[in-house]
C-alpha cells in the first residue's frame, strides 16, 4: 500500500517486480504483482547470475530480485521500491552498497499485523499462523534500516517514507555531477 502511494505520485520512481515460486493469489498478475515461476526456473536464474538477491522464505516458497531491472533503472537515474524482507535487504545492501537506502516498515501492533493477514486474500489459517510466528523475528531486524516508519496511519506513513525518498534523492553522494557544477563557480 505504502509502494503503491508512491508509485502513483513520484514518476521517477520505478517497482522492483520480485520473482517468486509460489502460485499467484486472487487478483495478481504475472509481471505486475510478481513474477511467477517454477522451482526449476527460479533454480537456473540464480545459477545464471541473474538474480541480485534471492532467499528461501518460511521454508517454502523462493523470492528474489532480478538484476537486469534494477541495473537499467541505475543508468537511466531512476530510483526503485522494493518490498523485500530484512535477508533480501541485507543481500541488496551487500550487492550495491551505495545504492540502498532501507525504510522497515513495522505494524502499529502485532495485533494489527494479524488482522492485515487475515484480509489479504490467498493466505490461508496455516500459512498466517507461520507468518505470525515468524513475526518477532522479522521485527527483531529493524536496527539494520536507515529509517524505520510505523504504518498506524497510511497517509502519514506514505508522507514519512516520501520524505526519506526526497532526502536520500539529494544526498551528496547521489548528486551526479555535483563536483564539476560546483568547480564553475
Amino acid at each position: 500500500m505504502i509502494a503503491d502511494a508512491l508509485l502513483a505520485s513520484e514518476p521517477e520512481l520505478r517497482r522492483s517486480v520480485s520473482v517468486t515460486t509460489r502460485a499467484p493469489r486472487d487478483g495478481e498478475a504475472d509481471g505486475v504483482h510478481y513474477h511467477f515461476r517454477g522451482q526449476t526456473e527460479f533454480d537456473r536464474m540464480v545459477a545464471a547470475g541473474e538474480l541480485l538477491e534471492w532467499a528461501r522464505v518460511l521454508g517454502r516458497h523462493c523470492y528474489g530480485t532480478p538484476k537486469a531491472p534494477v541495473r537499467q533503472a541505475m543508468r537511466d537515474g531512476k530510483d526503485m521500491v522494493f518490498d523485500i524482507d530484512w535477508q533480501g535487504h541485507r543481500k541488496l545492501r551487500a550487492a550495491l552498497p551505495e545504492d540502498v537506502v532501507g525504510v522497515f516498515i513495522l505494524p502499529p501492533t502485532l495485533a494489527a499485523l494479524e488482522s492485515r493477514l487475515r484480509r489479504r486474500s490467498g493466505d490461508d489459517t496455516a500459512e498466517i499462523a507461520r507468518r505470525m510466528a515468524l513475526a518477532c523475528d522479522e521485527i527483531s531486524h529493524w536496527p539494520e534500516f536507515d529509517h524505520v516508519v510505523v504504518n498506524d496511519d497510511l497517509d502519514r506513513a506514505v508522507a514519512a517514507v516520501r520524505a526519506v525518498l526526497h532526502a536520500a534523492r539529494v544526498a551528496t553522494p547521489r548528486q551526479i555531477g555535483l563536483t564539476d557544477f560546483v568547480k564553475r563557480f
